[in-house]
């Protein structure tokens, strides 16, 4: 019988945790197919994709307003890192997404960030990364938000509706006319 000093340790993979609002969320189901509060883990060679289309996207959003194959989430590694980076790339023709204070066009892609709100349409989804050691799988965790991600005060100064950055990483008061 092998001891516990013997047994192999598991690493711990990264997650992204993804926190998602609708203004119409109650109503309309748009989140129906998403698995809320579960981990899901999934192999790091694999492209991530969202959007509508269920025989083509791995997270999906029921609403015609949301282009077949939205946008997807890829893993790589950059060299001399020991750790999983991502990058997120628009693949709708039709709609921009927001990724921070970042807008992508078709085909265009950036580097996640590690924590950033992306916008489309009236949609708002909170990605944050929590880094983990294995290079092999990562994972996705699902949350809804009841409100406005945009208006939550715990995260911090509200993304700018311009597209300017913020001028400060510490929290600032706002007026609710600011947003």
């Amino acid at each position: 019988m092998a001891s516990f000093e013997d047994a192999d340790t598991e690493e711990t993979l990264t997650c992204f945790h993804v926190t998602v609002y609708h203004p119409r969320q109650d109503h309309n189901q748009v989140f129906e197919r998403l698995r809320f509060c579960k981990r899901e883990k999934l192999s790091s060679t694999e492209v991530v994709t969202f959007g509508r289309n269920p025989k083509v996207c791995h997270y999906i959003f029921q609403d015609n307003q949301v282009s077949r194959i939205l946008f997807s989430l890829q893993p790589f590694r950059d060299i001399n890192s020991s750790i999983l980076s991502f990058e997120i790339k628009n693949l709708s023709k039709k709609t921009s997404l927001l990724v921070g204070n970042v807008e992508l066009g078709y085909l265009n892609k950036t580097e996640f960030p590690g924590r950033c709100i992306m916008r489309f349409g009236d949609y708002q989804v909170l990605m944050e990364k929590e880094d983990g050691e294995s290079l092999e799988y990562f994972e996705t965790r699902f949350m809804l938000s009841p409100r406005s991600l945009l208006e939550e005060r715990h995260l911090g100064s509200p993304v700018p509706e311009n597209g300017g950055s913020s001028s400060s990483l510490l929290p600032t008061e706002m007026d609710e006319n600011e947003y």
